[in-house]
């Protein structure tokens, strides 16, 4: 296993004179170009705000089982709610984590004729009983790294030679921000276990913060994979399948994976995934001769269609991961 530096790049160069507004500009788009991957400092959230929502987690954690189970996702329609440790799968096979997954606060959208099967993506969270705390906390989070997901997506834009707000339309006044809290419980055994398994984010663009000294994050380059261990005080940011789409592969998805700890540790992470309204197409960026030349086309896989529309996409990750609940609640979209 070989190791190596993912590229850092700091977010406060954008409140510069032009020049560091460039540099910032640059750097973002030779390491999403290049590898896909970075970490961002300089983005404003505090040593504060992140050791708070570790602390959230681990209190979410160590709930009774039955709290916890109390909001399971197989009782949510919308895929909110906790997942039990195998309760998710990737390519198929059991991911050693527990889970729960936040949105936006919304209500459901009936169904009926004419509705897209994507709009059941949309509806209420499901809250521990006993930690009222986090629901204020995890909708806060979501609102302030809603904030970078903007700021970055339109430093995308410059760099990439289109206007600023390029990509402000998709997210309009629906966007679908979603945000997990995951536990990575240590396993026994002779090979390191699946926390995670190998896949692409499906959407435009993620943001993950993994508590300090806790490693396990691996990102494929140039056919190895390498680990990308935490940096005190910053995220580690990639792109989404869509944001390869709308530059014809010149900004590069990459494969990346979770190693489960060593029995008696743990991991906690909490990812962040910037998304576009559901009915939303990420628009495509004309790009200028000198990148577009470099831009190595979409990467086709006939076991993974990428859907233009994000809710499409969005669902049919989630059809594949939560099989359970689209037995308990949506069992003709398992067929389609």
């Amino acid at each position: 296993m070989s190791t190596a530096s993912l590229p850092i790049v700091d977010m406060s160069l954008l409140d510069g004179d032009a020049a560091d507004q460039q540099r910032f500009r640059d750097e973002l788009r030779r390491a999403t170009h290049e590898v896909g991957f970075f970490y961002l400092v300089g983005h404003g959230v505090t040593p504060e705000q992140f050791a708070e929502m570790i602390r959230l987690s681990r209190m979410f954690f160590a709930l009774p089982e039955e709290e916890k189970l109390a909001i399971e996702n197989t009782l949510s329609p919308h895929f909110r709610g906790y997942t039990r440790v195998g309760g998710e799968l990737t390519l198929g096979k059991q991911d050693w984590r527990e889970q729960i997954d936040i949105g936006a606060e919304r209500d459901a959208v009936p169904a009926g004729e004419g509705v897209e099967d994507y709009w059941v993506l949309d509806g209420p969270n499901l809250w521990p009983e006993n930690l009222p705390e986090l629901q204020v906390a995890a909708l806060a989070w979501i609102d302030r790294l809603n904030g970078i997901g903007a700021r970055l997506l339109s430093a995308w834009a410059e760099a990439l030679g289109a206007p600023a707000n390029h990509f402000d339309a998709a997210f309009g006044e629906r966007p679908s921000p979603n945000m997990k809290i995951v536990r990575y419980p240590g396993k026994s055994g002779p090979t390191p276990e699946q926390g995670v398994g190998a896949h692409k984010d499906l959407g435009v663009l993620t943001l993950l913060y993994v508590e300090e000294g806790k490693g396990g994050l691996q990102v494929e380059k140039d056919g190895e994979w390498i680990d990308a261990p935490p940096v005190p005080g910053a995220f580690v940011v990639n792109i989404g399948e869509l944001l390869e789409v709308a530059t014809d592969g010149y900004l590069k998805a990459t494969l990346h994976r979770v190693i489960s700890p060593a029995e008696g540790d743990e991991r906690i992470s909490i990812p962040y995934f910037h998304g576009p309204a559901l009915d939303a197409e990420i628009p495509h960026i004309e790009l200028p001769a000198e990148l577009a030349a470099e831009a190595r086309g979409v990467t086709r896989d006939p076991n993974n269609p990428i859907h233009p529309v994000f809710g499409r996409n969005w669902l049919k990750s989630r059809v594949r991961a939560h099989p359970n609940v689209v037995e308990a609640h949506h069992p003709h979209l398992a067929a389609k």
